[in-house]
């Protein structure tokens, strides 16, 4: 089968690999001329582990090949994966105007029957209308199928999540019209859950406003704990145990980011407003997710007693391990508003220094964490990449001015930072007296009654 994939994000990139894996014969798309030249040179826009090698192998084999020729890609192949890009608008709409333009492509360019596979993150009803424009625009001799297919993929382990799937959901008008890319996915042994388009569309939105539901719930216990002498991690961990709940995603932290939490429950809360459909439980999820960072300023001040005139050394700049993403990351916006306090900000991340560099021209960049920490008065581990767990904590208490670690995504023991001799302030944990008061038992406690 041949297979187009236009969009050569995350998403379409991943995508193309591993149905380029199943020996599947794949064409990339992409408007941009410089990113197609790139990956035409077997060189990948964006880090994902593993990745490079995989596109390296697939187009040594002439499995896989990128163009910038959406009409060429369309005119070829009969199934066409949609993976471009859907940013919010100003509004915290979805902004289609990538998948707008790939549809009106493919309408002036398919001929015969072509199935459309919408991978994009689009706008519950926005299948319904991909199909009724392609009916009424398209070339009188085309025929097309248009199908869901949300993706599950985390960044970082994007690929692994990719050929093996927990699941597969499809929305399409009926049984029949899904089975094309029922049997596509038949190699990959996962489970495949058929629906309607509008529940397949859907159902990403909800997996996502759920995950970020869990991180703001986490990081409102966090708060609680600081003020009653609570530990969160301990509190998670009680949670977690529950199989009802489980531990995913209840690590307290100053808040999710990314290119898909912070999007797509905006774009969830503004499809409820346009729905004239209120949703308090929403607007919660966002306003906690807003705080974390100020609340987290007022903390190392209250510490430092003040901000201007300090030295904050920030480690992580991506919004989590093991990709490059700066997208919505709270470390960008920490920085941010530490300079626009009148702090010194100094910084590291294992990947992503230059691009960070361009979004903070105020924030002085090292190739070293240690280095970053050298005359701080406090040091604050924004990301938590595993080489700042394995940070010599008697090297960062030497390299900093004032014995402060701030820990806000509780990677470290507190008893071994403070056996480091450094002051540790960490997330749902407070190491001043609770606020709460005790509540003690009278003196004289009754004595059940003996029938």
């Amino acid at each position: 089968m041949c297979i187009a994939v236009i969009g050569s994000g995350y998403v379409g990139l991943v995508t193309a690999a591993v149905f380029a894996d199943i020996g599947c014969r794949v064409i990339g798309v992409d408007i941009d001329v410089e990113r197609v030249a790139q990956l035409q040179r077997g060189e990948s826009p964006i880090y994902e582990p593993g990745l490079d090698a995989v596109l390296q192998r697939h187009q040594s084999a002439k499995r896989l090949r990128f163009t910038t020729d959406t009409e060429e890609a369309v005119a070829t192949c009969e199934m066409i994966f949609i993976a471009v890009g859907t940013p919010p608008a100003l509004d915290g709409s979805t902004d289609l105007a990538q998948v707008q333009h790939a549809i009106a492509t493919i309408a002036r360019s398919a001929h015969g029957q072509k199935t459309i596979v919408m991978k994009s993150t689009v706008p519950v009803g926005t299948g319904s209308g991909v199909q009724e424009y392609l009916d009424a625009n398209a070339n009188p001799d085309a025929t097309f199928t248009v199908l869901s297919n949300p993706e599950f993929l985390r960044e970082g382990s994007a690929l692994a999540d990719a050929r093996k799937p927990d699941r597969i959901v499809v929305g399409a008008l009926s049984p029949y019209a899904a089975q094309p890319l029922v049997q596509l996915y038949h190699p990959f042994d996962a489970p495949i859950i058929l629906m309607d388009v509008r529940s397949a569309e859907m159902v990403k939105y909800a997996s996502n406003a759920f995950l970020a539901a869990k991180i703001s719930f986490i990081n409102t216990l966090a708060d609680l704990c600081e003020c009653a002498g609570a530990d969160i991690r301990a509190v998670a961990r009680g949670m977690g145990s529950d199989p009802r709940i489980g531990g995913a995603f209840l690590n307290a932290g100053i808040g999710y980011g990314g290119s898909c939490l912070p999007k797509d429950v905006e774009s969830l809360y503004a499809c409820a407003g346009e729905l004239g459909c209120p949703t308090p439980l929403l607007e919660a999820i966002r306003q906690v997710n807003v705080q974390r960072v100020p609340h987290l300023l007022d903390r190392i001040a209250d510490a430092l007693h003040g901000l201007a005139g300090n030295t904050v050394a920030v480690l992580g700049m991506t919004f989590k391990p093991h990709t490059d993403d700066l997208r919505e990351s709270r470390s960008i916006e920490l920085c941010a508003h530490l300079t626009a306090a009148g702090v010194t900000v100094q910084a590291h991340d294992p990947l992503a220094v230059d691009a960070a560099q361009r979004l903070l021209p105020d924030v002085r960049f090292f190739a070293d964490p240690l280095q970053a920490a050298m005359g701080a008065d406090a040091v604050v581990v924004a990301t938590e990449w595993p080489e700042y767990a394995q940070l010599d904590l008697t090297a960062v208490r030497q390299a900093l001015r004032t014995p402060l670690l701030v820990d806000a995504r509780n990677i470290f023991d507190p008893q071994q930072v403070q056996a480091a001799g450094l002051r540790y302030l960490g997330v749902g944990h407070s190491t001043a007296a609770p606020t709460a008061p005790d509540h003690v038992l009278p003196c004289e406690v009754p004595q059940p009654q003996v029938q």
